[in-house]
């Protein structure tokens, strides 16, 4: 898909404004201003600087699956950050080795809901972007894929937060991101749409979120909503070392609310960070991990595909084969395809065969998005997983 910034949201009272209307000037657009953000230019821990203006905006209008106003509830709400993924031009180099940066919507819970959207499923995102040009774009491209931005905030006091990301040729992910603050970080608790909440089969999550207030707070109330309504609770903590004080305090900040999920999706390496050092493929370590009323534990392992535990089985689906370009967002994608399909039918989780047939799905989901760069630009189509469900099966 092209990325490119359509006409943003603005304010008109509190809702959005029609088509005919002329749009309003915006903060860092067009003829850039001395606080305009540059990667080559801002050093690597700064805060931006706020936009000239002072608004925030809200996104009111309710999105159906095709894109238009409706009043249907979403089925999985996510909940997070919303970015800009910055992604070498060129496979298997640094950051410093890259000649060039192309630009994607990213941010773990938006791609998730993305995802669902792409596979037919009904999704929503709350979180919050910058006052500024890349927000404008990451909210049309929730719109233009049918997500529903209810409680996706404009903030006027913080940039849209920018993340580059690269696979080395060792086959090691480098991170490097720019925020502190940028606005996700400064979403709060009376900003959030809690009906929205309150009215989805399934409440997404990760764990960013909880690195800073105001957003913790905002984060711990919006889960605590979900389970107070009866809503599944799905996790994935999407470890990101950089973004915490220390790895201590990620390993804290992660499971200080594990217990409250019912569905957590976490990597192999992810299984060795949280317990310590441990094996991830002992099943005795990945025992360690399930909580009482934990009802399903996904470990993903890349190509190899993943394994699953529940009270009642577990086992292992293996994965689809395929070149990869970059890895950014397959461990979405994975999610994005297994919670589509509970989100219809939550008996899967009683069902070995079904699951597996639903995780062979999610497998899938996760391997085509590595075969192009950038997260959410390359989430798959329901078609294009089928598609390659059967070729594999022919």
């Amino acid at each position: 898909m092209a990325l490119h910034a359509a006409a943003a949201p603005r304010a008109a009272g509190r809702g959005l404004p029609s088509s005919s209307s002329s749009p309003p000037p915006r903060a860092g657009g067009g003829r850039r201003s001395p606080s305009s953000l540059s990667a080559a230019s801002t050093p690597r821990s700064v805060a931006f600087a706020a936009p000239l203006q002072t608004r925030a905006v809200r996104t009111k209008a309710i999105l159906s699956n095709d894109g238009a106003p409706g009043m249907n509830a979403p089925h999985v709400v996510c909940f997070g950050e919303l970015l800009i993924d910055l992604v070498p031009t060129v496979s298997g180099v640094s950051l410093a080795e890259a000649p060039a940066f192309k630009k994607a919507p990213g941010g773990a819970p938006a791609n998730v809901a993305v995802g669902i959207a792409r596979l037919g499923g009904s999704s929503a995102f709350i979180g919050k972007v910058g006052d500024d040009e890349f927000g404008y774009m990451l909210a049309d491209i929730l719109k233009q894929n049918s997500v529903n931005t209810q409680g996706l905030l404009f903030d006027a006091h913080a940039r849209t937060a920018l993340a580059f990301v690269t696979l080395r040729s060792d086959g090691e992910r480098e991170f490097m991101f720019y925020r502190n603050p940028s606005a996700d970080m400064l979403l709060e608790e009376k900003e959030l749409e809690l009906d929205l909440i309150r009215k989805a089969k399934i409440f997404h999550h990760g764990s960013i979120s909880l690195i800073t207030e105001p957003c913790k707070t905002a984060h711990i109330a919006a889960a605590k909503a979900a389970r107070d309504a009866g809503v599944l609770v799905s996790y994935d903590p999407n470890l990101r070392l950089p973004l915490w004080s220390s790895a201590d305090d990620a390993r804290d900040g992660i499971l200080s609310i594990w217990e409250t999920a019912d569905v957590i999706k976490i990597s192999e390496e992810e299984v060795s960070f949280l317990t310590n050092g441990g094996d991830p493929y002992d099943d005795a370590v990945v025992k360690k991990l399930i909580h009482p009323n934990l009802k399903l534990l996904l470990i993903t392992e890349g190509p190899d595909g993943c394994r699953y535990y529940s009270k009642e089985f577990s086992g292992k689906v293996s994965g689809l084969k395929v070149s990869a370009v970059d890895t950014t967002g397959a461990g979405d994608a994975f999610v994005a395809g297994i919670l589509s399909q509970l989100a219809t039918d939550f008996s899967l989780l009683q069902d070995e065969d079904r699951l597996r047939e639903a995780l062979k799905f999610a497998n899938v989901c996760g391997a085509l998005t590595v075969t192009e760069r950038g997260a959410i630009p390359a989430l798959p189509t329901r078609e294009q997983v089928l598609d390659a469900l059967t070729s594999v099966a022919a």
